[in-house]
């Protein structure tokens, strides 16, 4: 009795077995786990809270950017209403636990799934209204629709606290004034288990911004922003495939908001809904680089620490050079400083940081 040999593999079966054997070894893979535990470590490493609030903010942040990539830069939409998302998982969240909750896990999860449907539904509505147009025209409509939602913000302050804002308490665990003692010689507090919750939440939502983009939906988009007229001459609705792609990322950006109420407990319109935060997210998408996703993590960490780090040179300069009027002058200008480090950055990194990086290793491989 003969044994017949397996059958030979589908060119398509042969193809992602050998991308899974690839990716198995892959040093970008280690890489990436490293950082994850070297930021997680962050809090029990350095105990500082001006680095903990950074570090964590970063890793919010660098999601936020990688949302935005996700329409910018793998579907080819401009918009300027991204960050009008972000504002409406925080309002979300913070009602959830004040004005119409308590602070209860039942109402914490609440808040990020009612936030999460608005924000799908008006994101699909805001698409079908505005992407019949193209290019900066679709742009100045999502400007439009986000500073409409931040007026909304301040006159309804009986709902939303105005200028004032909300500060909701979490419930349980995430409560400041949670004390779990010491386990394993690390002391447990309501701010490391936030802290630890959001960070695993953000590692979450990469894993999941990845899976899109690499997948036949994600490689399908990418296909419509290098020639949508190509893209609809072979059959693809291309308008169905790009309110998909907006309507994804603003559901990651309103979780994302939600996290960031979490974690600075306040909320006031022009911390969540101001024109400055969509600028912020665009800096760290362009410095990090478009279409890479993970370079929205350089742009993150290089925009928060220098906005963080340069306003202290004045104290550093006092302190190193006392009777120095000259200098102590010059480490006032702090904006000056911070403007010339993004103009080197974009001078010597053309498609941003990792983007650069990418293009200079694929020719020297």
């Amino acid at each position: 009795m003969t044994v017949s040999a397996p059958p030979a593999p589908t060119p398509v079966a042969a193809r992602r077995l050998a991308l899974r054997a690839r990716r198995l070894r892959d040093p970008a893979r280690y890489l990436r786990l490293a950082l994850v535990v070297a930021w997680a470590a962050v809090p029990l490493a350095v105990p500082s809270f001006q680095v903990t609030d950074l570090a964590i903010k970063v890793a919010l942040f660098a999601a936020l950017a990688a949302s935005y990539d996700v329409v910018l830069g793998y579907t080819g939409i401009v918009s300027f209403g991204h960050a009008m998302y972000f504002g409406i998982g925080a309002y979300a969240v913070a009602l959830a636990l004040g004005k119409f909750g308590a602070p209860t896990y039942g109402h914490l999860a609440a808040g990020f799934a009612a936030g999460m449907a608005v924000s799908a539904a008006l994101s699909v509505a805001i698409g079908a209204f505005s992407l019949r147009v193209k290019a900066i025209f679709f742009a100045m409509i999502t400007l439009a629709f986000a500073e409409f939602a931040l007026i909304l913000a301040v006159q309804f302050s009986g709902l939303t606290g105005g200028e004032d804002g909300l500060s909701p308490r979490l419930p349980g665990v995430l409560a400041v004034s949670w004390d779990g003692g010491r386990w394993l010689g690390v002391a447990l507090s309501g701010r490391l288990v936030t802290y630890e919750a959001l960070l695993a939440g953000c590692v979450g939502l990469f894993a999941l911004m990845r899976r899109f983009v690499e997948s036949p939906l994600g490689h399908t988009l990418q296909a419509i922003r290098d020639n949508e007229v190509r893209a609809e001459a072979l059959g693809y609705r291309t308008f169905a495939f790009q309110i998909t792609s907006t309507s994804f990322a603003s559901v990651v950006a309103t979780a994302l908001g939600g996290g960031y109420v979490m974690w600075v407990r306040y909320v006031n319109p022009e911390s969540t809904l101001g024109i400055g935060i969509m600028l912020d997210v665009l800096l760290m998408v362009v410095i990090g680089g478009v279409g890479t996703l993970y370079g929205g993590i350089i742009g993150a960490a290089f925009l928060l620490a220098a906005r963080t780090v340069l306003p202290e040179l004045r104290t550093v300069v006092a302190a190193a050079f006392p009777g120095s009027e000259i200098l102590g002058r010059l480490s006032e200008r702090w904006l000056l400083y911070f403007g010339i480090l993004f103009v080197l950055v974009v001078f010597f990194f053309p498609r941003g940081v990792l983007g650069t990086i990418r293009e200079r290793l694929s020719r020297g491989g």
